[in-house]
This record gives structure tokens, sequence and C-alpha cells, in this order.
């Protein structure tokens, strides 16, 4: 004969506020260990704990940032972070909305985050959402998926290149005095194409006199430069060396890297064609 037993309504009712109790604490007890494993998250970048930060992370952890391509694994992962946190005077913070543990062995956490770090022009910021997925493995709570996305702006896209063939006459160039900090006076510019203060393509034309002194300076793009009369002793480095420094003559042609600080000299009065991509922008000194 099977046997049966009846369970009272009120001894029911007692045992599904029990277990919902039961689930809500436990729930409550994951979020608090995934907010402060977000913020252990925090301080980790702070220190440049890179093997914290790794750790952190399950072995197949996925980081998808914006207009950026697809991070995966602790070794990418790795990479990553080490470069992000030796930026420098890097300030990186972000904020919980909220976090919902959705199981026994997941949550999601989204909130707002900012960031600033110094460059060359000055201190540069980016801020922005964050979506981060966790996964409790063997009792701790880690990041399985990270996802933060700008708000910011897309830089300004290089404009399209002319469809038609243009000309210009050196009978024709407009000269104007190069003025800039640190630049001694008697230096003149023409522009044979695009606007060195705005996005594209620029060619120049310089225009010293004999013996002029160019000062240790750098830029953020790369520099064409071809010597098209008179000479240049050209040297680089972080301190100026005229021992150092290449002869030049006309017809010659270097090409300088992106941050990559150089000096020179004019032997005879001296016209340098210089092309590269806008805005352009000089610095006096060297990269920090």
């Amino acid at each position: 004969m099977m046997r049966t037993t009846r369970i009272s309504p009120a001894i029911a009712l007692a045992l599904a506020i029990v277990t919902l109790s039961n689930n809500a604490s436990g729930q409550s007890r994951d979020e608090r260990a995934v907010r402060a494993a977000s913020d252990q998250w925090q301080k980790d970048a702070a220190a440049q704990n890179i093997d914290a930060i790794v750790a952190l992370h399950t072995p197949d952890a996925v980081v998808m940032m914006s207009h950026a391509p697809l991070v995966k694994g602790s070794a990418a992962i790795r990479s990553a972070w080490s470069d992000l946190v030796k930026l420098p005077g890097l300030q990186l913070s972000w904020t919980p909305t909220k976090i919902e543990v959705t199981s026994p062995t997941t949550a999601v956490e989204y909130g707002t985050y900012t960031d600033s770090y110094d460059t060359p022009n000055g201190r540069a910021s980016d801020a922005g959402n964050y979506v981060t997925f966790w996964r409790k493995i063997n009792g701790k709570w880690r990041v399985a998926l990270d996802a933060p996305n700008t708000t910011a702006p897309l830089a300004a896209a290089m404009p399209a290149e002319p469809t038609e063939m243009t000309s210009v006459m050196s009978s024709s160039l407009t000269w104007s005095d190069f003025v800039h900090e640190g630049f001694a006076p008697g230096a003149k510019i023409a522009v044979l194409h695009g606007n060195p203060a705005a996005p594209g393509r620029v060619v120049v034309r310089l225009s010293f006199p004999d013996a002029y002194q160019i000062p240790l300076h750098w830029h953020p793009g790369a520099e064409n430069v071809t010597v098209l009369s008179g000479g240049l002793q050209l040297g680089s480095g972080n301190t100026v060396d005229m021992a150092s420094a290449r002869s030049l003559s006309a017809g010659d042609y270097v090409y300088i890297p992106a941050r990559h600080a150089h000096f020179a000299r004019t032997q005879g009065a001296t016209v340098l064609q210089v092309a590269g991509n806008g805005p352009f922008v000089l610095n006096l000194g060297v990269p920090k």
C-alpha cells in the first residue's frame, strides 16, 4: 500500500519563506563578493598588479573594447592590461550601476567608467559604459567577459583624397613666416597640398637661411623629408649632438618616424619638402 503524507498550508508557506530567504541570502552574499572582487580589480589596476588582474579572469576570458580587436585568453589579457597600466599618469575607475546574481555560478555587472592619462598634447580622457559577466569557479568569482563601450565620439576620419590631378608651380608658391616657440626668425613655409591644421595628407616646403639651427623637437606623426636645395646636418636623439649628425644635400631623402626626436642645422640657404599626415604638430624636446 502506498502511503501519502499531507502538509498543511501553513507549513508549506513557512518552508517556502525559508527557501526564499536562503536564496536571497545566498544571492546577497554573492553580490557582495562580486562587488568586492570588482573593487579589488580597480586597486590592482592602480597598483599595476598584472598577475592579480590576469588571475581574476577565467583562462578563456574575453575582453571586447570599443573600436579594437577581440582580446581572448590569459596571454592576450596580460598584454592588453600591461600596455594600459603603463599609460603615463593613468587614472582609471568604474562604478557599478547594478550587480545581479543570475544563478549560483553566474552574475552580471554593469555600470560606468572613466579614465584619463597624459599625452604629448596634454591630458586625454575617456568615459563610457561597461558590462562584465562573472563566473563562479571553485568558490571564486572570475571575469568571463568584460566589455567597456566608450561614449566618446569617433575621431575625425581622414578626408577623401582628391580625384583630380593638381599641380603647383614653384613661381606661384605663397611663402609666409614660420613662427613657432623655440624657432629663431628667418624660417618660411609654403603649403603645397592639404591643410597642416586638419586631418589629411599634407605637403609643405620650408625655407631656412644659412646656419639656421633647428632645435630638438618631435612630431606625433611621421615625416618624409627631401632636401630640394642647400644642405642639412640632421641628427636624432635625446640631446643635440651635431658631431653625430649626418650630412644631407640636394636630392637626399630621409624618413623620420613618429615620436622620433631630431635636430638639424642648415648648410647654405636650404629648402626642404616635408610630407606627412595632418594635423601637423610640433613639440619641442623629446617625447615623455
